[in-house]
């Protein structure tokens, strides 16, 4: 009865809280800080929003541009969601003044680029959607001024390249979701400032070349999402440079070549008592074609036997030459030793021979 009471108080809440002034197509709810204007078919951003709006939810509309100060008069904002638009540029210092703005949610737009001045007011942002955009590129000027932020969405755009200091100023992101993207390779430096990351989510790219440092500044890291890749190898000190106490790293969905070298490194990494290769049951083989569609796990045990054989084989040969040349060596030893004796024999009967 009591949950029921609290269900009405709730509606009645919605229902008569709007005020007069509230723009026509949004609905604003004074104690819940709230003002919505989703599905209002939009094409601007609306003139009046209540001063006491913390949250503004404009998702779902026609918006296309946001121009400078957009938001001049909504400086509570704490939440603002522009998803679901239509929105294919944002002006130099459209958010100027969002100086308590935590959350801004532009996911599913047409952004094909990032201006340097796009988080100009932002620096208390703690959450960027920017999933399902048009991004093709990340420079050292798309993420300037985030200082506070502990998460980035980047999941489902164009991506193909990231500069060296593209993240250059996250020192507090938690968590980089850049899944679903067209990533080919990881390079130094990339993650170089990103020291309190624990959730990095590369899955879904078509990376298959990652340098041996690239993940070494992560020293936090506690999930690694590399699934669903073009990796075919994988090297051993890239996994070992990963220095935190406990790592999940995720590989399924790559077209691993099974051959011995990368048996040995799976055996190596899962000795390493601080990583987990949480989905290792699940690899599979894409090469040699013998070994197609089987899984890693039942034939890791076989991949090198060939090699194991070749070795021996040589070995045993090489002994064997080895003692045959020893062999060979004292019985030409002997030999001249025998002829020596037999020289000093006659040297000497001829001595003999002309003393007398």
């Amino acid at each position: 009865m009591q949950y029921f009471f609290l269900l009405l108080l709730f509606m009645e809440v919605f229902s008569t809280s709007s005020s007069a002034s509230c723009e026509k197509g949004c609905n604003c709810h004074e104690a819940l800080k709230l003002t919505t204007c989703a599905n209002a078919f939009l094409t601007q951003l609306p003139t009046h929003v209540p001063p006491y709006t913390e949250h503004l939810d404009l998702s779902t509309n026609l918006l296309s541009f946001l121009p400078r100060s957009s938001f001049q008069m909504e400086r509570k904002l704490r939440a603002l969601l522009l998803n679901n638009n239509n929105i294919s540029d944002v002006a130099d210092g459209a958010f100027t003044q969002l100086e308590v703005l935590q959350k801004l949610d532009l996911s599913r737009n047409r952004l094909l680029s990032l201006r340097e001045g796009f988080t100009l007011g932002l620096s208390a942002l703690k959450d960027l959607q920017l999933s399902h955009n048009l991004l093709h590129t990340l420079d050292s000027r798309s993420f300037m001024r985030l200082d506070s932020l502990e998460r980035l969405n980047l999941t489902g755009n164009a991506i193909h390249t990231i500069q060296i200091r593209a993240f250059g100023f996250m020192s507090t992101l938690r968590q980089l979701h850049l899944g679903d993207n067209r990533l080919v390779s990881l390079n130094n430096g990339v993650f170089s400032m990103l020291r309190s990351l624990e959730v990095l989510n590369l899955r879904g790219n078509q990376i298959s070349k990652t340098e041996m440092g690239v993940f070494t500044p992560l020293t936090s890291l506690a999930l690694l999402n590399l699934a669903q890749n073009r990796m075919r190898t994988i090297y051993f000190k890239t996994f070992l440079s990963i220095h935190t106490y406990s790592t999940h790293i995720l590989l399924e969905g790559n077209p691993w070549n099974c051959d011995c070298d990368l048996q040995r490194v799976f055996h190596k990494l899962r000795s390493v008592h601080r990583l987990f290769l949480d989905d290792y049951y699940n690899l599979s083989c894409n090469a040699p074609a013998e070994l197609e569609n089987c899984r890693l796990m039942d034939v890791d045990t076989q991949l090198c036997i060939a090699e194991t054989v070749t070795v021996l084989v040589i070995t045993i040969t090489v002994v064997i030459t080895v003692l045959a040349a020893i062999v060979m060596a004292e019985r030409k030893r002997k030999k001249r030793k025998k002829n020596s004796r037999k020289h000093w024999t006659e040297q000497s009967n001829m001595s003999e021979d002309s003393d007398q």
